[in-house]
Parts: structure tokens; sequence; C-alpha cells
């Protein structure tokens, strides 16, 4: 079985022509929904479709136009700048004039245009002149100007299940006219499992690896087990290094650890690895989770988690990265603190609001006479010089944040006998006041 050479592609035959042909977000599309009202009722907004690539961004925009009856007009942002904003508001101001023709304007990753670029919609979205239609897979809270965002209602879009992926497959498998023709691919449902699973969510990708399974099956038309480890020997997991699925997965990875979950954290671990992530951005991290997640519950956790740091830059991958799931593990099951954490960020709000308080003359330093004949250090009270090396009753801020506490020790791990330590020399600076 093979495929013409200027056939169009198997993922651009297949497009739905209708809601019902739409497959996946039900959420959005599903009957009765606010959106699906919308468009059938032609009474439309402009809006942003954000989701992963291959979840029917586009397809919802052709949809919403034709229902619309609008001039469909497409701008990719990585080759489109202002001077084809401004032709395409020129002609859609001429259409709607002219022909009393509305226009819906789709533009494919909004996100890469600038804050000047986003601005120039403003006007004409605001006037009705064109119905934008933005499609991105990045945050647009992150990467869409306020402005815009006003002015437009965001709509997720999820990765398509396997079960819908599934039916993306057979359709495109039985369809005579838009499918594969209608001569029969012999594809066990099992190796279509593998297929839609390597296709993670994407009905696009699915689509065109199908397209290329059948290629590969040749005039037998008979997909084997090594034709699709073919096709799929390329990992496919979606992982983007700077986007928002990155932080998704790095975002797991944190919380599962302070969550006390090994197992998931070996699962998130793995994914960005598999994915493509460099190991040393996920040691960095794991560093900053033995601190501000165990501290000091378990000292233990950030030495683990700078040795595998060293182990990482000596062994290189794979070898290396096993030392980095050893301390995501240990981290994992470490006793939790963050008291650390939440002492230093107190501390640090105190130290930007309060402005430059003195320092105590007692612990001024005094390497001049005349700093010692002012005054400086004369009544600090060195510490190994008192009982227990315990200066008690001392202070040691500045006169206005005498007695402030920053530092609550979690009855936890050796943040235990901590807290008990601090409870003990706290009763002796009573006794000494």
């Amino acid at each position: 079985m093979t495929t013409p050479l200027n056939a169009e592609p198997l993922a651009s035959r297949m497009r739905p022509h209708s809601l019902d042909e739409f497959v996946g977000q039900s959420h959005l599309l599903g009957k009765g929904s606010p959106l699906r009202s919308a468009i059938e009722a032609g009474s439309l907004h402009s809006m942003i479709l954000w989701g992963p690539p291959g979840t029917g961004k586009t397809t919802l925009a052709r949809l919403v136009s034709e229902k619309l009856k609008a001039n469909f007009v497409r701008l990719s942002a990585v080759f489109s700048g202002v001077k084809e904003i401004r032709q395409v508001v020129s002609d859609a101001k001429e259409a709607l004039q002219n022909q009393q023709i509305r226009t819906v304007l789709f533009v494919d990753e909004i996100h890469r245009f600038n804050k000047s670029q986003q601005d120039a919609f403003l006007p004409f979205v605001e006037e009705g002149i064109i119905t934008l239609i933005g499609a991105t897979t990045e945050n647009p809270s992150f990467e869409l100007n306020n402005a815009l965002l006003s002015r437009t209602r965001v709509y997720v879009l999820k990765s398509l299940s396997e079960e819908e992926l599934l039916t993306v497959v057979l359709r495109a498998l039985t369809d005579p006219v838009k499918g594969l023709g209608s001569e029969a691919l012999e594809f066990p449902h099992l190796l279509q499992q593998l297929l839609v699973r390597a296709a993670d969510g994407d009905a696009r990708q699915a689509l065109n690896m199908l397209e290329v399974t059948a290629d590969f099956a040749g005039p037998s038309g008979t997909v084997t087990p090594e034709i699709l480890t073919q096709v799929l020997q390329k990992s496919l997991r979606r992982f983007d290094r700077g986007g928002e699925s990155f932080y998704d997965q790095i975002s797991a990875l944190h919380k599962s650890v302070r969550g006390s979950s090994p197992d998931a954290a070996l699962y998130w671990l793995c994914r960005m690895l598999d994915g493509g992530c460099d190991p040393r951005y996920i040691a960095r991290r794991v560093l900053r989770m033995a601190s501000e997640d165990i501290g000091n519950a378990d000292p233990r956790a950030l030495q683990l988690a700078i040795n595998a740091c060293d182990v990482y830059e000596r062994l290189g991958s794979p070898e290396g990265e096993l030392a980095i799931a050893q301390a995501v593990v240990y981290l994992s099951v470490a006793a939790k603190s963050n008291a650390v954490y939440t002492a230093f960020n107190a501390a640090m709000a105190d130290a930007k609001s309060l402005g430059s308080l003195e320092v105590p003359v007692a612990l001024r330093n005094a390497p001049t006479r005349l700093l010692r004949e002012l005054g400086h250090g004369k009544e600090y009270r060195y510490a190994h010089d008192e009982p227990d090396a315990y200066a008690a009753g001392e202070n040691y801020f500045p006169e206005t944040l005498q007695g402030r506490v920053y530092y609550h020790p979690v009855p936890r791990g050796l943040e235990i006998q901590i807290a008990e330590k601090l409870a003990a020399l706290r009763q002796r600076d009573k006794e000494n006041s």
C-alpha cells in the first residue's frame, strides 16, 4: 500500500468538517456546552485556544469560521508581523463594508508575537472588524499581554486520550474517500494501541505515523511489529525544554518529593530524562528541594544532593543519572521541613521593608582605636567565655527587632532535637533578662 507522491497528507484529509466529527474536547464541545452553543448559534467572540499540539486548535478555528460564514485568514506568528496584520485588517474592513462578510483571523503560535504586534490587534478586536482566534501551546498568562487577554476568552484544550486517538485512527483506516483508500490495511489492534500510545495525545502525530506505517507496509498492506518499531524508533513523548510541559513536569517532580512519594518522583524524573531534559538541570532542582523541603529535618539530604551532582559530572549519562535517582528517592522518604525556607523568607521580608536598622553597638566591629573609643564592641559578651558557650539574655538584633523569631523547627527528624535545644536556650534568656 503506497500513498501518491502529490497526495494531500492524511492528517489534512481527515480534518473534521463539523462539530459532530470532532474527536476530543468534550468539556468544551459537548452537547449543551457554552462554546458549542455559541458556535451553533453563530454568536462568537475572540478567543485564545491553549493546548498541546494535535488537539484540534486549527480545526476548531476553521469550524468557527464556517459556522459564521466568514472569511478565514490564517497567519503564523513565526513568519508574520505588523505589516501582515494591517493588510488583513484592511481586507476585513472592505469585506465587512462592501459584502457584509465577517473575518476570522486565526493566528497560529500567537505567543511568538511581541508586545507591539499583540497590541496591533486590540482596536480591531474591540471594533469587531475581526474575530481573533489565537492558538498557543504556551501558558497565555505568561506569554500574552493583559490587554489582549482582557479582550478574549481563553479555552483550554486537552491531549486526546488513547481511546479518542484510536477513534481517529480507525476513521482513517476505514474511510474510503478521505482515509487510506479502499484497500484494507491489515493493522492488528494491539499494534494500533502501541501507535496511539506513542502519539502521546496528539491526533496529528497519530495520523502522520499511521500514514508512514501504511507506506512501510508496502504492497502487502500488512503491519508487523518490525514495521511499527521502525516508525516509532524516535521518542515522541512531549517535552518542550522551555515550555509549559517542561515546567509542569518539574513541578510534578518537586511536589512528588515534597509529598513523600518516591515512586511518583521516580516516574516524573524518568519522564523528563526520557524527554531529553538536561540531567544537570534536574540535579540543580534537587539541590533546591533538599534545602526547601527537607532542610534541617535531615541535613544529609543536601549533602546527598550535592554528591549526586558530582557523580553525574564524573560519569555523565546514563550512569550518572542513577545517582540523581538515588537522591530523589532519599529526599522523597526523608523527614520534611520547610522551617528554614519559611524563616528565610520572613527574615528577607523584614530586611527589605524595615530599612537600614542600626547594628547594636556591642556587635559592631572595632578595628581602630577611634572606634573602640566610640564604644564599638565594648559590651560584647564572648559566647565561649560563658557557661555552655551561651551568653544567656544577649540580644543580637537591632533594638526594634529584639525577640523576633523566624525559625520554627518542625516536630520531625533532627529538628525535634533542634527545637528542644532552642526552647532550653530561650528559657535561659528569660531567666537572665
